[in-house]
């Protein structure tokens, strides 16, 4: 608390993040190099503060108390206290969060994008911060996490490995790196990742790293780590599962209501899913249970501090977390600005300016069959329609495919419908976008490319050959208010169906009546004028809402009362969107956010999901594997059904394929680098895979090997290791030192080096430090992603 004090607040709403440990019950700073190295017997206070639209004050205050394994229960209190008093002094701002090892939120993982290192013991047993060049170290690191990673200290033996994870063996001057033979690349990644980082902050960067990805090609290592462990005996154990809470169960939320009643304190469990804001009264405290996964406590402003006191001692079995939203300014919508703000192609839903070419096709005997241009827009609920976008960007076609599924459309016509747009996408290099659109839900971008005459019909069909005839009266209710905007649905031919806040056309045999609400606009009229022409050949009669004719009344069946208050403009409320890593691998739909996702959370062998509310987003990686993409859609219903907010199941499903990514799902990631991947997708990207691979066939055997893979170094020895020194000698066969090919010019390179293939010439333990992978997992990769990387890492 005398921190705060002796600081004013504007300084440390400017940090942004600082951690604390309790030490005798005091709280002390720890140094920026030790963050995320936390002991098991202490508790730690981190503060957290970020740029955030989601408050009107710009930025976003969190304060989370991480409570270790072994810590004591005065330490516990202590920290829940400090925690309280310092939320005070920052006027109660912050959102607070109870962390508990090994179960730390999403949120706290992601500020540690190197790994969080658990270490036994605390300040009883000899706490001392990080110290540069200790190297009197010998630890075991039992390594776990895909995207957020985690390291746990465990015993000194082959009884705590397994075949699935990844282990770090630490020596102090050596590291060495085991990974099971069921890791998968992302997790050797993030190992990889975690022991550089424990090279270069404890070590002052003179530690070694060595890697075992095959026992059987490094004996060298693993003569070391037998010295250390002792002989194995028996068979490695079985990778243990990671327990993740499935969808079901997260979506089975329950809120309590925390009041003040006669003195008493009262918690009473008022709603389950879904759940609305008019529930939350400011003058008490609510728990909100997520089906055990997670607890949020939110606090009322003029509740009392006995209500949020046990309101959070009731929540204490887990983290807490606040529900917030924040009004935001609409923006005018540009369509021209697309294109140079990528965030507003997102916000506003648009991939461009609507401007491009349109084919339509509808379903017919379960086959595509071209529709007649002069129809485009018209729409039954019969039927099923594919509509094939097209439009430049960078010079070079991209594509959005748009299955429209009629609500009184057959099972086989809806399946026949996804099966040709598979058929279709493969015409086009399996490079378009894919959409599912649900009746009803139709998003911006499709009313757009039918310049307001999209016209939704009920029932019936298209065909030439219909079997029931159309009605004689028919009523559309026309919303929209350009061409960007307008759409007219077919609503029951009677009174009660209209509404005095929109236009609406009546369509008889005789004449078709344009009818004004008293609160819709002079916009809204003239579009309404540009359907009626569609809707009707007959002559058009525009009443005024008051003013209507017998006949209009007879038309509809009589009068009937219908909604008549005024619309109010509706509320844009910033939601904050929200990245998912989808999995259905353990026979659970398991899905894991990302939070404060960025390009680089895109992994290639995954299938993600992007909320941003009004649509789905399913980005699929190239290298994600089969089930997983053909299970896409039935996970993207599911995390709508499973929601709990209780979400809208006809939400737009939108297919994303990697490197073919549309400017309305690039908007939503900051600084989104469009030359990541390759500029053609799947089709040309697999074709330049084969082509890295056959390359290999015929190179030496140095070049396509895995063998020991020992960091900045040469292996000598059994127990020593010497750095290289740059050398523009080869070392081996045709082998130079980092330093010899590194950011270096033609000219620069010694005599018979390829230019084009520095990396070529890198010895295996150098090519694995700089690049985290094996010369031959790297060659395996796309030509592109090659490239990519050899830039980054001066060998380009």
């Amino acid at each position: 608390v005398a921190l705060c004090k002796s600081q004013p607040r504007s300084q440390f709403l400017s940090m942004t993040h600082m951690l604390i440990i309790l030490q005798n019950m005091k709280m002390v700073p720890v140094p920026e190099k030790a963050y995320g190295t936390f002991f098991e017997g202490d508790c730690y206070i981190i503060l957290h503060v970020s740029k955030s639209k989601r408050t009107s004050r710009g930025t976003a205050v969190d304060l989370h108390y991480w409570i270790g394994k072994d810590s004591t229960q005065d330490e516990q209190g202590a920290a829940a206290m400090y925690v309280t008093q310092l939320d005070t002094a920052l006027r109660g701002n912050p959102v607070q969060h109870r962390e508990v090892q090994g179960h730390e939120s999403e949120t706290f993982q992601s500020y540690f994008r190197n790994g969080i290192i658990y270490k036994k013991g605390g300040v009883a047993s000899g706490f001392k911060h990080v110290e540069t060049n200790m190297y009197n170290i010998k630890r075991l690191l039992h390594v776990k996490g895909k995207k957020h990673v985690t390291a746990t200290e465990v015993a000194l033996s082959w009884d705590s490995f397994n075949k699935g994870d990844v282990f770090l063996l630490d020596l102090g001057k050596v590291l060495i790196q085991w990974n099971g033979p069921n890791c998968n690349i992302a997790e050797k990644s993030r190992g990889l990742a975690l022991a550089r980082s424990i090279r270069d902050s404890e070590r002052g960067g003179r530690a070694q790293i060595g890697i075992i990805d095959n026992e059987k090609d490094s004996p060298d290592l693993l003569k070391i780590m037998k010295m250390v462990l002792g002989e194995r005996r028996g068979e490695l154990r079985d990778a243990i599962p990671d327990t993740k809470a499935d969808e079901l169960q997260k979506a089975n939320v329950r809120l309590y209501h925390v009041y003040e009643k006669d003195n008493d304190l009262v918690v009473q469990e008022i709603a389950t899913r879904p759940l609305t804001q008019d529930l939350l009264q400011h003058e008490d405290c609510y728990i909100l249970d997520q089906g055990g996964y997670k607890i949020y406590v939110w606090r009322g402003k003029a509740s009392n501090q006995e209500e949020k006191k046990a309101a959070f001692t009731r929540a204490v079995v887990s983290s807490a977390n606040n529900v917030v939203g924040a009004k935001v300014e609409q923006v005018k919508f540009d369509t021209t600005q697309l294109h140079a703000r990528p965030e507003l192609a997102a916000e506003q839903r648009m991939v461009d300016d609507a401007s491009g070419d349109i084919e339509v096709w509808r379903i017919e005997d379960l086959q595509m069959q071209p529709v007649n241009p002069k129809t485009y827009g018209q729409f039954y609920g019969g039927d099923c329609y594919l509509v094939l976008y097209t439009y430049l960007r960078s010079g070079r076609p991209h594509y959005v495919l748009y299955m429209w599924q009629g609500r009184h459309a057959s099972v086989d016509e809806i399946t026949a419908c996804a099966l040709n747009a598979i058929e279709l996408d493969k015409k086009y290099g399996d490079e378009a976008v894919q959409v599912r659109v649900t009746m009803g839900k139709e998003p911006a971008h499709f009313l757009a490319i039918f310049k307001g005459k999209l016209i939704i019909y009920e029932g019936g069909t298209s065909r030439a050959q219909k079997s029931t005839l159309e009605p004689a009266i028919r009523l559309f209710q026309v919303r929209g208010t350009s061409e960007m905007n307008t759409k007219a649905t077919e609503v029951p031919a009677r009174a009660s169906s209209l509404n005095s806040n929109d236009v609406f056309l009546l369509a008889t045999n005789q004449v078709c009546y344009l009818w004004c609400g008293k609160g819709c606009s002079g916009d809204e009229r003239e579009m309404a004028k540009m359907v009626a022409d569609i809707v009707s050949r007959r002559d058009k009669h525009t009443i005024l809402e008051g003013q209507e004719p017998a006949e209009f009344w007879e038309a509809l069946g009589g009068k009937a009362p219908y909604a008549s208050e005024k619309r109010f403009q509706e509320q844009i409320t910033h939601y904050q969107p929200r990245l998912f890593e989808c999995s259905n691998q353990t026979g659970r739909f398991i899905m894991t956010e990302v939070v404060g996702f960025c390009q680089e959370d895109l992994d290639e062998d995954d299938v993600m999901l992007l909320d941003t509310w009004e649509e789905i987003f399913l980005w699929i990686g190239k290298a994600s594997n089969t089930y997983e993409r053909n299970e896409a859609i039935a996970s993207a219903k599911e995390y709508l059904k499973t929601h709990p907010a209780g979400r809208d199941l006809a939400t737009p499903i939108i297919l994303v394929k990697q490197g073919c990514e549309p400017l309305n799902f690039t908007g939503w990631f900051n600084a989104w680098d469009p030359y990541k991947w390759s500029v053609s997708c799947w089709g040309k990207t697999l074709s330049m895979t084969n082509l890295a691979v056959s390359s290999t066939a015929s190179a030496s055997p140095e070049y396509k090997s895995h063998f020991n893979h020992a960091d900045s170094s040469s292996y000598t020895n059994s127990s020593s290791y010497t750095n290289s020194s740059p050398s523009s000698m080869p070392n081996g066969e045709g082998i130079y030192s980092r330093e010899v090919l590194m950011n270096k010019t033609v000219d620069e390179l010694p005599e018979g080096v390829d230019p084009t293939k520095k990396e070529y010439y890198l010895s295996d333990a150098d090519f694995h430090d700089i690049f985290g992978k094996s010369k031959h997992e790297f060659y395996q990769m796309p030509k592109w992603k090659q490239q990519n990387e050899k830039k980054q890492c001066g060998l380009f």
